[in-house]
């Protein structure tokens, strides 16, 4: 069994159970990248750089999802809520957890 180290924001609400609607704990994207940021950022393993801590929320945003122009200098301002949708749908943001890491703190 391999372990892996990911470090998140102390106020980063618990990993929900698989299914369970997302909560913005971070630790599907601090371990590895979705198939959206696999093809911009050309990298497979986390943390994905388009995790971002929002301090109002308390929770781990994608900046994919929230901010897609930051990461697509080229994307024309209109685009970007199109960009949102069209990512939101790749990765199944509010689908459900499909993360099964199991935690431990340390």
């Amino acid at each position: 069994m391999s372990r892996t180290v990911i470090h998140l924001h102390r106020d980063a609400p618990a990993k929900p159970a698989l299914g369970v609607a997302c909560n913005g704990c971070g630790v599907c994207c601090a371990l590895e990248t979705c198939p959206a940021a696999r093809l911009i950022f050309r990298q497979c393993g986390g943390p994905c750089p388009a995790l971002i801590w929002s301090a109002a929320d308390g929770r781990y945003r994608c900046g994919l999802l929230t901010a897609p122009s930051e990461y697509l200098r080229w994307l024309p301002g209109c685009a970007q809520p199109l960009a949102s949708r069209l990512f939101q749908r790749w990765i199944a943001a509010g689908v459900g957890c499909d993360c099964s890491a199991e935690l431990s703190e340390q």
